[in-house]
């Protein structure tokens, strides 16, 4: 089995762990990770500007996309969304229409939209190498989210913390079991080329922004506050 297809499915095996034990966040986790898995379609924008996987039937190098991009997305999808709620003792509630309607939520779409908008023109515009720009975009669109709803400000900041961490041991983990293949796979020379206990410093950008960014998109399109459950 290719590394990038282990690599896929262990966090998919995840995905099934977090939907087994924490059956409370398996409406949010399904629905995040349906609407996250398209953007696996993306691929070739990354391919091999920023790595060159191998893949099922040599999809990746040979057409740009590849169907472990979509197992890929679909994992981190809803494993960024429900990390806050996995890990703590919270709940979703249905906002009031009187918060719906505050000053802050007048941009509410734009907010929603502002990563597209961010990275669309740093793709087609910049020399900046795609990693760059999604992290940049998404950072953006974290940001974006906790000026329209400050009450995400803390699942924000935990959620992507969190996905870091999550990140961090299953990238380190996967380099015990495959030694080498960052050299081999991504291409460091059009990026930092900082690895950080073997984990190039641009996959832990990924994390930290995908994290904040994806840990909020199911409240804030689905005008929903996350609130501590109450014991007892």
């Amino acid at each position: 089995m290719n590394p990038w297809l282990t690599f896929s499915l262990i966090l998919l095996g995840i995905w099934t762990l977090i939907w087994i034990v924490k059956p409370s966040v398996r409406k949010e986790m399904l629905w995040v990770s349906i609407v996250t898995a398209p953007l696996g379609l993306t691929e070739p924008m990354f391919v091999p500007e920023y790595w060159n996987p191998p893949s099922l039937f040599d999809l990746a190098a040979r057409t740009g996309f590849d169907i472990e991009s979509l197992i890929f997305c679909f994992a981190v999808g809803g494993i960024g969304a429900v990390l806050y709620e996995t890990f703590g003792n919270a709940e979703h509630v249905k906002m009031g229409g009187y918060e719906m309607h505050a000053s802050r939520h007048k941009f509410h779409k734009v907010m929603l939209m502002s990563p597209i908008i961010v990275f669309l023109p740093l793709y087609f515009f910049t020399g900046l190498n795609p990693i760059y720009t999604s992290s940049i975009a998404m950072l953006i669109g974290s940001l974006a989210a906790m000026l329209c709803r400050p009450d995400l400000i803390k699942k924000i900041c935990l959620g992507s913390l969190l996905f870091l961490g999550v990140y961090f041991i299953f990238f380190f983990s996967f380099n015990l079991v495959y030694p080498g293949i960052v050299e081999q796979v991504w291409n460091l020379n059009a990026i930092s080329g900082i690895l950080i206990l073997g984990v190039p410093l641009e996959e832990l950008m990924f994390a930290v922004t995908f994290g904040g960014l994806w840990s909020s998109y199911y409240e804030h399109i689905t005008w929903s506050k996350v609130i501590e459950r109450k014991e007892g």
